[in-house]
């Protein structure tokens, strides 16, 4: 089988005789650009261009020759635009490395050293730190209260980072004819590719609030004022379904899965109680999860960090097809525990080497074991692609990350 029948036979859970690969298809499944700096460093890749397509988090954009050198079986169809060299523009990182900012973002360098990002309007909406490796928000619209309406609520999304300053290709949604040339560009990547296709679509409902309200109000409000948030949810959910309905008649029939995304555990369980989940955000997810399916041929996929293992059979229920980043390392979410109860009705996109204890900070021979472990695990069955759990941060060593992908060549 080729990239795209590997991953599509593990989603659909048919036993396979290799493991199939992620890494930098979407932006929670990929690597920080000072990491992948140090990494192609590290080999010796000398024409090795660090492009930090996620301005965000500050994520790397991995290569042609990086994809085949480790044999990654997923891409991301936004890689297709910028894809010239004036495109993009030198920068150094905050680590002296040297790397690439697309040519639209222009952060502003501040007297202490700290880089501020600003809207259309003037307003700075984002902020990275001395020494930090990201952005952070700095503007909340919903702060105060809510509004009575929302007319305005476009506006005030776009005042929020994640959305005023998004990854490619969703940096030339203004674009004229944008999604012609979307669908045109996705169509040349099937046809020139092996690869399965991923388009990150978002269409946060937890977190949306959550950039709008801030975390501490809109998890109050869940339960202090549940009117409220049903109200902000089913906006947001209206203009969700735009979208949907935009991409799935670009892409629908030609790009593999879509990838949604709804934060909704922490280290120890979930942000809310299931009880709270089926009332306020599984009803709407369903009605995201059916859109894709009854309007395309795209499997659906949800990033979700955190402890979900209670939230996970109203997850299956609501039509999720695949689960990312897999936390084995938090409360409940145990690998063998998550296959043996869920591993035939969903696939799990992660969880592959543990990136909070193991691969920044253990020895090779512990990195090597840790994948082999989760490997033997997870990928029985099918409905397993191997990623590590979320992105590949600034601390991990280089032979660390090399020391992962030996381990994961013994399963292909």
């Amino acid at each position: 089988m080729n990239s795209r029948e590997l991953v599509m036979a593990s989603i659909n859970h048919k036993e396979i005789n290799k493991v199939p690969v992620d890494l930098g298809a979407t932006p929670s499944s990929g690597i920080s650009a000072i990491a992948y700096n140090h990494f192609t460093n590290y080999l010796g890749m000398q024409h090795a261009k660090t492009k930090i397509y996620d301005v965000v988090q500050q994520l790397a954009q991995p290569e042609d020759e990086f994809i085949k050198k480790f044999g990654i079986d997923v891409m991301d169809i936004g890689r297709a635009f910028n894809d010239k060299e004036e495109d993009w523009y030198p920068i150094t990182m905050s680590n002296g490395g040297a790397a690439y900012y697309p040519k639209w973002f222009r952060p502003v360098k501040g007297s202490d050293g700290s880089y501020a990002a600003y809207d259309q309007e003037g307003e700075m909406i984002a902020k990275m730190p001395v020494g930090a490796t990201f952005f952070d928000e700095t503007v909340f619209p919903y702060l105060d209260a809510y509004p009575d309406n929302y007319k305005d609520l476009p506006k005030a999304m776009n005042k929020v980072l994640w959305q005023n300053l998004a990854h490619s290709p969703w940096d030339h949604a203004g674009d004229p004819n944008f999604w012609q040339t979307l669908r045109e560009k996705a169509i040349h990547l099937r046809n020139t590719t092996d690869k399965a296709l991923m388009i990150v679509c978002g269409c946060n409902l937890f977190e949306w609030g959550t950039f709008l309200r801030r975390m501490d109000n809109f998890l109050m409000d869940i339960y202090a004022e549940p009117e409220e948030v049903e109200r902000l949810v089913d906006a947001l959910l209206e203009k969700h379904l735009e979208s949907l309905k935009n991409v799935c008649d670009a892409v629908g029939d030609v790009v593999d899965i879509l990838r949604f995304g709804d934060d909704l555990g922490m280290d120890s369980g979930p942000f809310m109680s299931p009880d709270k989940y089926k009332q306020i955000f599984k009803p709407r997810h369903k009605i995201l999860c059916d859109y894709v399916h009854k309007n395309s041929q795209m499997k659906t996929f949800l990033h979700s960090c955190g402890s979900i293992y209670q939230l996970m059979p109203d997850l299956i229920d609501a039509g999720y097809d695949i689960i990312n980043p897999v936390q084995t390392n938090v409360t409940d979410m145990d690998a063998a525990k998550l296959k043996k109860e869920f591993g035939k009705d969903i696939t799990f996109w992660g969880g592959g080497v543990n990136t909070r204890h193991i691969l920044n900070r253990g020895t090779t021979k512990e990195v090597k074991d840790d994948v082999r472990r989760n490997i033997e695990i997870l990928l029985p069955g099918g409905g397993f692609i191997f990623n590590p759990i979320h992105n590949i941060m600034p601390d991990v060593p280089p032979q660390n990350i090399e020391a992962m992908f030996e381990a994961v060549n013994e399963y292909r």
